[in-house]
């Protein structure tokens, strides 16, 4: 069963039940595996129309598929991965707050990348392709999408708790893909992550997307044979470890990764030595499927407020 909240990281979830297209496929899946292209026809919707409604139950956790040979090709086989789902709604005992800020992605404080490798605004591209040289031109920080085959690119932020504000859990939701010469939809990467110098683990991209679609806002500018989306992704680290999308990634704990600093520094990392290097792009606004920089949530208690509980 999935249990769902008011979470941030359960809004894809809440988007994607809020279509009837959407519950008729999974009526349709429930019990037997199906095609996109079945589906489409059963549905009488066209298959790139079926293709992003299924995007949007993948993503919410509410579908998986797997890819079968059969008579002579590849198919895309669907399947319900939810039987049931609980939804805890707010109560008036909750005393935790959140707190959020946002990075742009052009905002990084250092970087080592290699080719390939490059930076764009929403208007232009910034410099020369495939040139780490550019990734300290002054334009670098109106940047809304960077990418790089490895390396790592790092952020730094002011910890704007205060002395008797406790940190009970940290969220990081960003945009990220692959990076592939052009576009594959087979590209795995191992994108690590850490935090205040602290490794929270690693998580494996599939593909550098966009070959089914342009991303919903990637500027009209832009190339059509390169990074057009990502997967809009959720790390969160509480008492209980490091999870991404619910998923756990290490055992890594909020108490392991010194919130008490003054400032915290964040890392994409994509290690040479890894089994999938297959490279890193961010999406920031105005590019992607998501049109959000770098968030970072904390939800915090204060002691004066629990004293008095």
């Amino acid at each position: 069963m999935l249990k769902a909240n008011g979470e941030p990281k359960f809004m894809a979830l809440y988007e994607a039940l809020a279509s009837d297209v959407r519950w008729r496929i999974m009526g349709l899946i429930a019990d037997n595996e199906m095609n996109v292209k079945d589906i489409a026809t059963l549905l009488e919707l066209s298959p790139s129309i079926i293709t992003m409604h299924i995007r949007k139950l993948e993503q919410a956790e509410l579908i998986g598929s797997r890819r079968i040979r059969l008579n002579g090709g590849t198919h895309k086989m669907c399947f319900l991965k939810q039987k049931n789902i609980e939804i805890k709604l707010p109560s008036t005992s909750i005393t935790t707050r959140i707190r959020e800020q946002t990075i742009s992605v052009g905002h990084y404080t250092a970087f080592e990348v290699h080719p390939t490798c490059g930076l764009g605004t929403r208007e232009k591209e910034i410099g020369v392709w495939d040139d780490p040289r550019y990734f300290l031109d002054p334009e670098r920080v109106h940047a809304a999408i960077l990418w790089f085959g490895k390396g790592y690119v790092e952020y730094k932020t002011p910890n704007y708790l205060l002395p008797d504000q406790i940190p009970e859990a940290i969220e990081i939701s960003m945009e990220l893909a692959s990076e592939a010469p052009g576009l594959r939809d087979h590209w795995p990467s191992d994108i690590g992550f850490t935090l205040n110098g602290v490794s929270l683990g690693n998580w494996t991209s599939p593909a550098d997307f966009g070959r089914a679609a342009r991303g919903k806002y990637t500027p009209e500018w832009w190339h059509r044979n390169v990074n057009q989306y990502g997967l809009l992704k959720t790390l969160r680290i509480d008492s209980l470890g490091t999870f991404m999308d619910g998923e756990c990634m290490s055992d890594v704990t909020v108490e392991d990764v010194m919130l008490t600093e003054k400032f915290w520094t964040l890392r994409f990392v994509v290690d040479e030595n890894s089994v999938n290097v297959g490279g890193l792009t961010l999406f920031g606004a105005g590019f992607g499927n998501h049109d959000q920089d770098i968030v970072i949530r904390v939800y915090q208690n204060d002691l004066h407020r629990l004293r008095n509980t």
